[in-house]
């Protein structure tokens, strides 16, 4: 999965999380928070809250008036999810917020007021659509770190073994490369172990996406599925450090 905005910027549902988290506890801005989740897009709105009880009409409403009436209803944190089928990881239900969540591959859950948003972007608005949302489980932020470097060592191991510089060099740079990673811009109140995470489980989903772009030099189904086999484990513990990452419920007391 790769980033969806500039170089400074997490994707969407972190962004959300982080600074609208920051909002609600007073370490941000409203300007500062639309600036940073917005970015390069025209703008962001909220789309739902009516058909969940939560006032007003049908019609998307903007991303602070969205956000000032989940506070309303309870909102204490926004936490980020990065599903696929089979990983739910960052959900816990109902299965239609799960369903859009995993077609979207991001979402965000308000802590506190049993709301889900998930992103669906037309041109250059992105629209979060509210859906009811169950409380969820989630790594903490230390599992989650020990299990991405396991499986960034044993990926890194297992590719070596399957030829990684032969059918796909930029993979091997990427591997060789751990240490330049993009920085993310955060708010206060979030911790630098997250942004730390956040960083290195965005650089190992893009090996994984690198080395899935197309089947290289295999020359056999075999070849093909042991390349496969290799970066699950990665791209799975890719999405559980993300999670971890962007969701205040799993950061350690102040």
């Amino acid at each position: 999965m790769s980033p969806d905005s500039p170089a400074t910027a997490a994707p969407w549902a972190t962004r959300l999380a982080w600074w609208g988290t920051a909002w609600l506890r007073g370490w941000a801005a409203p300007d500062d928070l639309l600036d940073a989740v917005i970015g390069e897009e025209a703008t962001h709105t909220v789309a739902g809250l009516a058909a969940l009880g939560l006032g007003g009409d049908d019609a998307a409403v903007t991303l602070m008036a969205g956000l000032a009436r989940l506070r309303v209803e309870g909102a204490t944190s926004f936490g980020a999810a990065y599903p696929v089928e089979g990983d739910l990881v960052g959900l816990g239900g109902p299965p239609a917020f799960n369903s859009e969540a995993v077609d979207a591959g991001q979402a965000v859950v308000a802590s506190g007021a049993g709301v889900g948003l998930v992103p669906v972007r037309v041109g250059a608005v992105v629209t979060w659509h509210a859906l009811p949302a169950a409380p969820r489980q989630l790594p903490d932020l230390g599992e989650a770190d020990r299990g991405l470097r396991a499986a960034l060592l044993a990926a890194a191991d297992e590719l070596a073994s399957l030829d990684v510089a032969r059918w796909r060099p930029e993979v091997a740079d990427q591997l060789m490369n751990l240490r330049h990673r993009r920085s993310f811009l955060a708010p206060d109140g979030v911790p630098q172990r997250s942004v730390d995470l956040l960083s290195r489980a965005v650089q190992a989903l893009q090996v994984v996406d690198l080395a899935l772009e197309d089947d290289g030099g295999a020359v056999s189904l075999h070849e093909i599925q042991a390349r496969r086999a290799a970066l699950e484990p990665l791209a799975r513990a890719g999405r559980h450090a993300m999670v971890a990452a962007s969701s205040p419920e799993a950061w350690p007391p102040d």
